[in-house]
């Protein structure tokens, strides 16, 4: 099944928002009603392919002669279009086909990937890496004019190995996480890796990215999980990582993690496995405060015992109910206080019990209550709906988007309180006052990630107006001391700012290291590194 799409996941799952809470919209945030209807996908107006007849036959000849797996029709390519960001979706619900690929291929191996970049390479033609289109940064649209390729990856979709003894397992990049978690599932293991986007990325996604799934406080970072890479480059295959820990030089599986598609494309993961966890608990506990809580999870993070799942959402989420995305208002009904903490265990019976009272010491020593498990089941029943809630708002004509950033403990506080600032400020400036909410996603023995969801009206250019609103925000993260993403990676919309993070010299190594392996600059171009 294909992904909505000018909207998040399966078309079947998309629900109003209820009465109260478009009111509440109305009310405190000016929201007004859509005026334009969303275009039918029949209805936008797509310019003819401009991809030639000699360089079709070349993309055929690259993948079999599978005629079938060059696509230039329309729906085929709008589906190929941009990403999932809000600004993404407000543009393609009014039949902007700006940036549409000029062809859509589906290679099935390796081989077929390299004969691709060969024959992109021959005719000029830029290419983007294809996964589950879920890129909310500007990841899949080119900064460059002109015709480009659309690399779908869903054909190369298979478990490659599965070594039992070292417990790890090699994956093909178009594998979705679901489909990777039911062929690792039929032999006892899991990965682990269930970040929001869960239902829809893929495996190769999630490594080109530096994923991090909501459980990885007990699992880690999807780079923590992966011990080699290949690479398909214009210039040849990159084979990166054959032991767990090596002093053999820099660890070039570095250069192919986080590098979005602009230094090859990746064919296969090599990853860590672990069995499925016989126990899944989650739970609630409540904090006064943002700032107590923070330093409840703080002592978690750091001096243990850590749970599998460890988030906490401030004031305004708390009382808003995103911490539970499909019970969205009912904290209002109810008047809750305070910030919510969820709390979750994965593992053996005897390992999961002995964390659990253990982590519940700390966090009441801390100043938490615990909220029983209600709270914690809820938010796992509901933990990939926030996309689809984000589509209800977008309907309601409310804009709804979200940034993220992290940094160090000592500088969280002055982090949260500019992102706040920025975009309280520049949204109330352009005449739309803002409701700002935020939790720690992910804890880390030095430091944590703060998640922000800006909800206000769309205001007459809901693109313009949320990009200024983006830039402050961008501002404000490195001004005090964050880093510019923290799991969404940097796309075009982070760029510039990724370039100021890095550093003079450190985006030349980098433009280096693309000269090497994709010389004619044709990987993703204006993607993580500007165009030369």
């Amino acid at each position: 099944m294909d992904m909505l799409w000018n909207g998040w996941g399966d078309p079947a799952r998309a629900t109003p928002l209820p009465d109260t809470v478009t009111g509440l919209l109305r009310e405190l945030l000016g929201v007004a009603p859509r005026e334009a209807a969303t275009l039918p996908l029949e209805e936008i107006d797509v310019p003819e392919s401009p991809l030639g007849p000699d360089a079709r036959r070349a993309l055929e000849a690259a993948v079999g002669q599978r005629a079938r797996d060059v696509r230039t029709d329309a729906e085929s390519r709008i589906r190929h279009t941009r990403g999932k960001s809000t600004p993404d979706l407000l543009r393609m619900r009014t039949g902007d086909a700006t940036d549409t690929p000029a062809a859509v291929v589906l290679p099935d191996s390796h081989d077929e990937v390299l004969a691709v970049l060969a024959a992109c390479a021959e005719h000029r033609l830029p290419l983007v890496p294809f996964g589950g289109g879920t890129s909310v940064v500007g990841g899949l649209a080119p900064a460059r004019e002109g015709a480009f390729v659309a690399l779908d990856l869903r054909r190369m979709n298979r478990l490659l190995d599965l070594d039992e003894v070292s417990r790890t397992a090699t994956l093909q990049p178009g594998l979705r996480a679901p489909e990777a978690e039911a062929l690792l599932a039929e032999h006892g293991y899991t990965l682990g890796h269930f970040p929001q986007s869960y239902e829809w990325a893929t495996v190769g996604g999630f490594a080109a990215t530096r994923s991090s799934g909501q459980a990885s406080a007990g699992y880690g970072r999807f780079d923590e999980m992966v011990l080699g890479l290949t690479l398909a480059t214009p210039e040849g295959t990159l084979d990166t990582g054959r032991a767990p820990r090596s002093a053999a030089g820099p660890d070039l599986r570095q250069l192919v993690l986080g590098s979005e598609g602009a230094f090859g494309v990746i064919t296969s993961v090599t990853v860590r496995v672990r069995p499925i966890p016989a126990v899944r608990r989650y739970e609630g506990w409540r904090f006064a405060s943002f700032a107590e809580g923070a330093a409840a999870l703080r002592r978690l993070a750091q001096d243990g015992p850590r749970p599998t799942v460890l988030r906490l959402s401030d004031e305004t989420e708390t009382l808003i109910g995103l911490a539970q995305p499909d019970a969205i208002g009912a904290s209002l009904e109810r008047g809750d206080a305070g910030c919510l903490a969820v709390v979750g265990f994965e593992g053996t019976e005897e390992d999961t019990a002995h964390r659990r009272e253990g982590a519940a010491a700390v966090l009441r020593e801390s100043g938490g209550t615990f909220a029983g498990d209600e709270p914690g089941e809820r938010w796992a029943h509901g933990r990939y709906s926030a996309p689809y809630l984000r589509d209800s708002l977008l309907d309601a004509g409310a804009l709804a988007e979200t940034l993220e950033t992290a940094a160090r403990w000592s500088h969280l506080p002055a982090l949260y309180a500019a992102v706040r600032d920025a975009l309280t400020g520049t949204l109330t400036e352009a005449g739309t006052p803002p409701l700002v909410m935020c939790h720690i996603s992910h804890v880390y023995e030095n430091g944590a990630s703060l998640y922000f969801t800006v909800v206000s009206a769309q205001g007459e250019d809901a693109v313009a107006h949320w990009t200024r609103a983006k830039h402050a925000a961008n501002d404000a993260i490195l001004a005090a001391g964050g880093t510019i993403t923290h799991h969404h990676a940097v796309g075009t919309d982070h760029r510039d700012w990724y370039v100021r993070e890095a550093g003079p010299l450190g985006v030349e190594a980098l433009r280096a290291v693309k000269r090497v392996l994709d010389p004619a600059g044709l990987l993703s171009p204006g993607v993580l590194l500007p165009a030369d």
